[in-house]
């Protein structure tokens, strides 16, 4: 089917403006379908798995259906589980956050009821809640339903196959009988239609068929990892397997220039394609791509349609997408024509449920990786390039070359020393160029260490773990090789291996040390 801009649709400037605040381009298939409808005010039912946008499906034309001037309740969505009502309440916050008279609460079992009862007296609009609790506010009094005007079955199928079917019947009939009323449901079993038959008035039936995934020679890859170190892993991925031509993939306009930006100061050939360029900016882009002038193309998923370059080595999912169909269309730009290729996903915070649910859809496993620390870069970049020697000793004609390093072993220097000797000299000045430093000069340090100044000391209550926690978690350092650390009132010092000075930097630059924000520099010599 035909998606929609939701810039196309019949929406108020301030859901508009949130939309774009999100960076969203584009509906999902539920969202094309269901959208219009409800915001005629019919009732629907709408079939889609989790992972495709129903949440914005059926919450923006709630949002757009309510009142803000009016404080009492008007739309209540029922959730399966206290995670799922809080996510949704996350997702109706962000799109409601230029409607500054709404309120949206959610309500569940494990908070205290007191909070909530506090809450729903200021008055509150929306409330997103499981049956259970739902059913002791209408008992006590603290939710009154004469004035809802919508109400949603989110993950209607779950709700039943957790007996829930009595307390959603109760919630129900308390309703006003002229309401809309909205059910999603990822299977449409027997039970759910016999709900629709009693409570809905001649329902929309939308459905949305999930296509079949095809990708059998992509090695699929996925790490937990935190937001702060998505930038991180990027970049060790691609030092470590070196791809000709990545693509990577972030669900908004915002996150694609943000990290093209990120991804040149480090060195990287990198640009981006999303729906706010012209088209001559898109084909300048994407000539470039192809002539191999950039290495690396952050996309949007709008953006990325129609892209068909065949040598793409590897795939990242920066953010997991928000549906799963876009993640078998991300990755299928891999591994074309016979080619083996690699896909990453980095999963943060609950972006690995959505996982899962991708992982179920494909009917395909999705290794689970380490993330690889700056000494492991290191050993497999070692690695390659002694795989490159070999790849010389056997090709190549070194006679001239020989003849020099003779000479040296008359000199009572073995081959083993001098060989050793030039792999440091070269490996420590391709790290160097890498990380964007030829060398700090003399910053006072140990001999083989990089002393750096850190604008935090006693005063901000920081202490020298303090500071080795701080850059082992940020780097993946190991806390062992980190050296002598000064901490003073107002500043400290800490010494870093040469050799990962530049890596340190370039992550620790501007960083947090026990939550406190901090900046950190190569010192100056006493």
């Amino acid at each position: 089917m035909e998606k929609l801009r939701f810039f196309d649709l019949d929406l108020s400037d301030e859901i508009k403006r949130a939309i774009a605040d999100m960076g969203f381009e584009e509906a999902t298939p539920i969202q094309s379908l269901a959208i219009p409808y409800i915001l005629d005010g019919k009732d629907v039912i709408g079939q889609a798995q989790t992972g495709t946008g129903k949440t914005a499906a059926f919450g923006i034309p709630t949002l757009e259906r309510v009142d803000p001037d009016n404080k009492s309740l008007q739309a209540v969505i029922l959730c399966p589980t206290r995670e799922l009502a809080i996510q949704v309440a996350e997702e109706l916050r962000k799109l409601s956050k230029h409607m500054r008279k709404l309120n949206v609460l959610p309500i569940y079992g494990g908070q205290p009821i007191e909070r909530q009862i506090k809450s729903l007296k200021k008055g509150v609009q929306i409330i997103i809640g499981t049956p259970g609790r739902v059913m002791d506010h209408m008992r006590r009094g603290t939710l009154k339903m004469n004035n809802v005007k919508i109400m949603v079955l989110d993950e209607a199928d779950e709700m039943l196959d957790m007996g829930f079917r009595e307390d959603i019947e109760t919630v129900l009939q308390d309703m006003p009988e002229e309401r809309q009323t909205l059910l999603f449901s990822a299977t449409m079993s027997k039970a759910i239609l016999n709900l629709t038959k009693r409570y809905q008035n001649n329902p929309e039936f939308l459905k949305v068929i999930h296509q079949q995934m095809t990708v059998p020679e992509i090695q699929q890859i996925y790490f937990e990892v935190k937001e702060k170190m998505k930038l991180e892993l990027l970049s060790r991925l691609i030092d470590i397997y070196n791809p000709q031509l990545s693509l990577v993939f972030c669900n908004t306009k915002r996150r694609v220039d943000t990290l093209v930006t990120h991804l040149q100061v480090r060195g990287y050939l990198a640009d981006g394609l999303h729906g706010d360029m012209t088209q001559g900016q898109r084909d300048r882009v994407m000539s470039k791509f192809r002539s191999g002038q950039i290495e690396i193309l952050v996309a949007t998923d709008v953006a990325a349609r129609g892209i068909d370059v065949g040598d793409v080595e590897a795939v990242f999912n920066y953010d997991v997408p928000n549906d799963d169909e876009y993640y078998v269309h991300r990755i299928g730009r891999t591994g074309r024509a016979g080619k083996s290729g690699r896909a990453f996903t980095f999963a943060s915070g609950r972006e690995i449920y959505q996982l899962r649910d991708i992982q179920k859809f494909t009917k395909t496993k999705i290794e689970q990786h380490r993330i690889p620390s700056l000494s492991d870069v290191k050993k497999i970049k070692t690695n390659m390039f002694l795989d490159d020697i070999k790849h010389v000793i056997n090709t190549e004609d070194l006679e001239d070359y020989t003849t020099k390093i003779e000479r040296l072993i008359k000199e009572d220097y073995t081959s083993i020393e001098i060989a050793a000797a030039l792999l440091k000299m070269i490996m420590t000045k391709k790290d160097q160029k890498e990380s964007g430093d030829e060398g700090f000069g003399d910053t006072g340090a140990s001999p083989g260490m990089v002393r750096f100044f850190i604008n935090v000391g006693r005063k901000q209550r920081v202490k020298a773990k303090d500071i080795v926690r701080g850059i082992a978690e940020e780097t993946g350092l190991s806390s062992k090789i980190i050296g002598k650390i000064d901490v003073f009132d107002k500043f400290s010092f800490v010494e870093i291996p040469e050799e990962n000075a530049g890596e340190v930097l370039s992550i620790m630059g501007r960083c947090k040390i026990k939550g406190k924000s901090a900046n950190m520099e190569p010192a100056n010599k006493k």
